[in-house]
């Protein structure tokens, strides 16, 4: 049985029908930018993220850009960026005219180092950072990290890609943030049917400059207080996204489900599979797994690929380590240990409505190739 690495192809019943029939809507009265989808979903999103304010804009690197320029984050600005991250993160801060220093990653989560991010603020003093959520989790250090920033006058911005609908201490990881960004990307936990992203904040003033600043900065129609750029999400997107968002959670439920199953049965294999903190209990919706020995990765993921079982390595490279990096970056704080996750992660197929015979294969294909060895 071949398996893919994600399917976005399991849709509800009956969605694909309400898709359909909700474009025909939209494309008889020509709502294509704008109007009532777009609210709809900018209200949903504040309630669902516990913030006052949702500005959906064109897709999740745009919104880390938007979040930054809100901050007034710019020209000649030192911004900390984690070293474990996907590029948009490096990026965006290199785009709004700042200049990065990385800062090295925990083994134990994958999020930021504390007492590395701790060093870089006390010998760069930058305005500002930015750290990222992965696999559906936070750094178990988020509040200190808050706090710390808060306390040391660095605007936070978090980059909430890859955890939307993940609950911190019970309540959604959003709230108690400055300032945090999602995507939309369609192979995200909340996907649309194409790109699109949003900030999520309860700070007003940072509300307004992010969306105007996603509509060229307008005042008026042909007015312009800020110089922005054209990053509005479509009102086709946000009419998918209204759909989706009703099946969310049963979307990540399975998700868990599929992790907590290979957490379960792969256990002893020479896989160190990462589980969320514990202040993210039963939220490690993506399967993470480490394998310090490269000829046992190597054959794990020669046999998957013989089985057609897809997998991923999320991510295989640091940001510092990056062909362009050493153009932008100012220095890096810490140690090695995100390149030491880059090299030895492995990632199994997590996504909505994985069957159990689906996972049982995966299983099987991984515990053979273990054997072997």
């Amino acid at each position: 049985m071949s398996v893919p690495f994600i399917d976005l192809k399991r849709f509800e019943e009956g969605l694909l029908e309400r898709w359909n029939e909700k474009v025909s809507q939209l494309s008889a009265t020509a709502s294509f930018i704008g109007g009532a989808e777009v609210a709809q979903l900018e209200e949903t999103l504040t309630q669902l993220t516990d913030n006052k304010f949702a500005v959906s804009c064109a897709n999740g690197t745009d919104a880390i850009q938007l979040a930054l320029r809100a901050l007034d984050v710019g020209r000649d600005d030192l911004v900390l960026v984690p070293n474990m991250t996907f590029w948009a993160t490096f990026e965006a801060v290199v785009n709004v005219g700042a200049t990065p220093v990385t800062v090295d990653s925990d083994l134990s989560d994958g999020g930021i180092d504390l007492a590395a991010f701790i060093e870089a603020v006390e010998k760069y003093r930058p305005k500002a950072a930015v750290i990222a959520h992965l696999y559906g989790w936070g750094t178990a250090n988020l509040q200190q990290v808050r706090d710390y920033c808060s306390a040391n006058n660095v605007l936070l911005v978090e980059d909430g890609a890859q955890c939307f609908g993940t609950q911190y201490n019970n309540e959604s990881i959003y709230k108690g943030a400055l300032i945090s960004t999602t995507s939309f990307y369609p192979a995200k936990v909340l996907g649309a049917a194409g790109d699109g992203g949003a900030v999520f904040t309860s700070d007003e003033l940072l509300a307004q400059r992010a969306r105007q600043l996603a509509n060229h900065g307008r005042t008026s129609h042909y007015g312009y207080g800020l110089v922005g750029w054209n990053s509005r999400l479509d009102s086709l997107q946000a009419a998918y996204l209204n759909l989706a968002v009703e099946f969310l959670p049963h979307r990540i439920e399975s998700r868990i489900q599929a992790a907590q199953f290979y957490k379960t049965h792969l256990g002893n294999l020479g896989i160190n599979q990462i589980d969320a903190p514990a202040e993210y209990v039963e939220n490690g919706y993506c399967h993470v797994g480490l394998i310090d020995n490269i000829d046992l990765k190597q054959t794990i993921e020669a046999a998957l690929k013989s089985n057609n079982i897809g997998f991923g390595n999320i991510y295989p490279g640091a940001m510092s380590e990056q062909e362009c990096s050493k153009r932008y970056m100012h220095a890096h704080v810490g140690g090695n240990q995100a390149q030491q996750i880059c090299s030895t992660v492995i990632n199994l197929p997590v996504f909505p409505y994985i069957t159990s015979a689906e996972l049982s294969t995966v299983v099987d294909v991984v515990k053979s190739a273990c054997e072997e060895k």
